[in-house]
Order: structure tokens, then C-alpha cells, then sequence
């Protein structure tokens, strides 16, 4: 970080872990089990989805941990896709992160956010309490980067004890609806190679996304070669082994259809372990563990757009910083979007839309590997991926299959059973790509306008 008269402030191991632990443990955990029991009510093959997400969340991030090594600079796929490929591949990036990275997250976030509130107090207005929660922690961020520190702190180590404590009662309290003797029998691999599951990776790997979220911060990370990759394993670890037991705990706890095609399964779960009463209750904590998660991406959205107002002539505004260091005009652009998203209130659309355009730039960046390693032979790498070749591999070609079912499904459901709804999913994510290059090809025009005209005053001698 640049220093200011406040002086300047760098991130340990600890807040930066802390940042990649709130961006993944969020909306997703929360609410995503819904919708995978739409596919499959065994406890075993849910269980499974959720191991696999979790290992491609681990080869990714073991990947992002070298490249973040050796090219410690803010922006993460942005400023990696443009120095492996070409600068239009990592201005799209970067422009899907200001659209979809951080602004749809941080507007699911809250709409779950106020949904569990909403569920427990009726009479609050669901889009107003988001709007609220997102203006407030906006001005957070905005105010200062230490202050944001403090607070992402605060709220990461009450989420993991509050995530622990519901594990733990969930384990020992609750009647068992459902056994893993039932689930084992009922268990078939035909599940797993199924449409179904490969769409059901799209929430997991939802679910997941933020285990990439040290590499977007380096330039405010103590140490970014050794303190990147040490986040990005360590919180990605952390986070698989708690969703496998919490999402154990909501199984055996509650039964499968009392959960399916629903929003608030925790509150769901919760209501089921303790009571209507002290339930109610534990809804209100898992509305308040989401604070963390808003907190985490509102914080490191704007430092991806902040780059990219440095890099581009037209998006200069958003490289604007205030006298504390914060980026408070990318940090106010985010804002706007998360809220207008907010408004629009489509929850399944926004997931869906946000899970596959992320996966795709994942996947280019962790092909990246290969071509960086290849084009750079010789560049100093303080760390390297555990396992390379097959850490990527694996990783690229999970989200392989994953992107293909879905962008099938959504094909199959749009052209063969007329449901013309579904296709906004694949349009939207398209014209993602599509206004990035536009945007990027008119810097390009611009830049050279203005170098044309300087050699032609130059030239005319004057």
C-alpha cells in the first residue's frame, strides 16, 4: 500500500487468512443445500459433492499460491491473465470481478442476509434490511483499511466459533432423521457422474469461491511471496473440513424435505437442534456470521477495480484513494452494483450467473500455470505448486465438466422443454465477456487518439 500520513499498513498471516475464510464461508454454506436436494436427498453423495468442491478449491488454491508468489501484485486473475495471455483476457477478468466477483456475492450475501432476518421477524422489509447492512459496512471500508482490518477479524473468529458450537450441538442433541448405514445402501456412483451432480457443483463450488481472496490483497499483505500461499492453504483446509461436518450436521439433523428448494436451511436446521425458540435464535447468529463475508468482499473487490483504474485510461477514477488508503471510488462503484442487484431480488439467477463466469476465469488462470512456467522458465518462484502437474489437472478438469453440464442443462431446458427463462444465465455471463473486450478495446482507441495527436502536434511543430 502506498503511504499516507496516516502511515502505511500491511496485513499478517492472520488477517489475511482471516479475509479468505469470511469470503468463503458465506451465503453459499448457508443456503445452497437447498437446492442440491432438488437432485439428490443421499447423504453420502451430498457429502461427496461437498469433499469435491473442497479439493478443487485446494488444488486452486495451491496453484494461485505460486502465481501470487511469483507475481505479488493486487488484482488476482486480473493482473495474473494479463501477464500470462494478453491484457484483454485479464481486463475481462477483472471487469467479471467488478460485475460478478464481488458486487453478486456481496448482493446474494445480504439478500440471505435479510432473508433469515425476515423469516424470524416478519415484519421487517427483506430488500430495505439488505440495502441497511450493505450501506453500513460500505462506510466501514470506506472510512479506513485498518478499521476494515479490525473488523474482518472480529467477525471471522466469531463465525469459526459460532460454525463449531453448531457442529457440536448438532451432533449431540438432535433425533437422527436420517443414517449413514440408509445412506450407504441408497448409494449409487451413477449419482456422481450424473447432470445432477455436476450442476450441484456449480452452488459447492459457489460456495467455495473466496479461496482465492489473499491473491487480490497482496500489495497490502506483509511479505506476499511466503504469506499468500500460506493463507490460501491454510483457510481453504479450514473451510473444507468445517462445511463437510456442518453440512453433515444439517442431514442428520433435519429431514431432507423439510430443507428442499429452501433458502434458510441453517435456520431450518437450527430450529430442528434447539427449538423454535432458541432456533430463532441461532437464525439470528447465522444472519450475523454473513456480516463477515460482506465485510471480507466489500474490503477486496475495490482493490481488483483500483488495479485496474492504475492499468486503464477510461477507469482511472477508480484508482482514486483517500487520505487513509482506502479505494473509496471503486469501493462506492461496487456498492451501487451489489445494491441494484439487490433490488432485483433473484437469488437462483445471480448464483448461477456468478458461478459460471467465475469458474471460467478460475480455469483459464489455473491453465495459466502451464504457459507461465513455460514462457517464464527462469523467473524466481519462492513457492510452487504441491503436486504440479496433477493439482492443476485435477482442477481443470472438474470445472470442465462442471461448466459444460450446466451451460447443457441450461441449453436443454431453454430449446427442448421451452422453459425460455433459464438461458438469461448463459446470456448474462456471455455479455459479460463481451462488454469487458468492448470496454477494453475502447481504452485502446482512446490511448492511441491521444499518442496519435501528441506526435502530430509534435510533427506540426509546434
Amino acid at each position: 500500500m502506498n503511504s499516507n500520513k496516516y502511515g502505511t499498513y500491511k496485513f499478517g498471516l492472520t488477517t489475511a487468512s482471516a479475509f479468505v475464510i469470511a469470503n468463503m464461508i458465506g451465503t453459499g454454506v448457508f443456503t445452497s443445500l437447498g437446492f442440491q436436494l432438488l437432485g439428490t436427498t443421499n447423504l453420502i453423495s451430498i457429502l461427496l459433492l461437498w469433499l469435491v468442491g473442497g479439493i478443487i478449491a485446494l488444488c486452486g488454491a495451491l496453484v494461485y499460491g505460486e502465481l501470487g508468489a511469483v507475481m505479488p501484485r493486487s488484482g488476482g486473475e486480473y493482473h495474473y491473465l494479463r501477464k500470462i495471455y494478453h491484457p484483454m483476457l485479464g481486463f475481462m477478468a477483472g471487469w467479471a470481478s467488478l460485475i460478478v466477483g464481488f458486487a453478486a456475492p456481496v448482493a446474494l450475501a445480504c439478500m440471505a442476509l435479510s432473508s433469515y432476518l425476515a423469516r424470524v421477524f416478519p415484519i421487517l422489509n427483506p430488500i430495505m434490511v439488505a440495502l441497511s447492512v450493505l450501506s453500513i459496512i460500505t462506510i466501514i471500508h470506506v472510512y479506513d483499511v485498518k478499521a476494515g482490518g479490525a473488523v474482518q477479524r472480529f467477525f471471522t473468529f466469531f463465525k469459526i466459533l459460532v460454525i463449531l458450537g453448531f457442529i457440536i450441538c448438532g451432533l449431540a442433541m438432535p433425533v437422527k432423521y436420517q443414517n449413514f448405514s440408509a445412506s450407504f445402501s441408497g448409494f449409487s456412483w451413477n449419482d456422481v457422474f450424473s447432470t445432477g451432480f455436476a450442476v450441484s457443483l456449480v452452488w459447492v463450488y459457489y460456495s467455495y469461491s473466496g479461496w482465492n481472496a489473499s491473491a487480490y490483497m497482496a500489495n497490502e499483505i506483509k511479505n506476499p511471496q511466503r504469506t499468500i500461499p500460506r493463507s490460501l492453504f491454510i483457510s481453504t483446509l479450514v473451510v473444507t473440513v468445517l462445511y463437510l461436518f456442518i453440512n453433515a450436521v444439517f442431514l442428520l439433523s433435519t429431514p431432507a424435505s423439510e430443507m428442499t428448494g429452501q433458502l434458510e436451511v441453517g435456520l431450518i436446521a437450527a430450529q430442528h437442534i434447539f427449538g423454535q425458540t432458541l432456533g430463532n435464535m441461532a437464525g439470528l447468529l447465522i444472519a450475523l456470521l454473513l456480516i463477515s463475508s460482506i465485510s471480507s468482499m466489500v474490503f477486496l473487490g475495490p482493490r481488483v477495480s483500483q488495479v485496474m483504474g492504475e492499468d486503464t485510461r477510461i477507469l482511472r477514477p477508480l484508482a482514486r484513494k483517500s487520505e487513509r488508503g482506502t479505494p473509496y471510488v471503486s469501493i462506492w462503484v461496487q456498492y451501487f452494483i451489489s445494491a441494484l442487484l439487490i433490488i432485483t431480488n433473484s437469488f437462483e439467477l445471480v448464483t448461477k450467473y456468478t458461478g459460471i463466469t467465475l469458474s471460467f476465469f478460475a480455469l483459464m488462470t489455473v491453465i495459466g500455470i502451464f504457459v507461465h512456467r513455460h514462457r517464464f522458465p527462469n523467473a524466481e518462484r519462492p513457492y510452487k505448486t504441491w503436486g504440479y502437474p496433477v493439482t492443476p489437472i485435477i482442477f481443470i478438469l472438474l470445472i470442465l465438466w462442471s461448466i459444460v453440464y450446466l451451460v447443457r442443462e441450461d441449453f436443454i431446458r431453454t430449446f427442448v422443454e421451452g422453459k425460455q427463462d433459464v438461458m438469461w444465465m448463459s446470456l448474462m455471463s456471455l455479455l459479460t465477456l463481451v462488454t469487458g473486450a468492448l470496454i477494453y478495446q475502447a481504452n485502446r482507441w482512446v490511448v492511441n487518439r491521444k499518442i496519435n495527436y501528441k506526435l502530430s502536434y509534435n510533427r506540426d511543430g509546434h
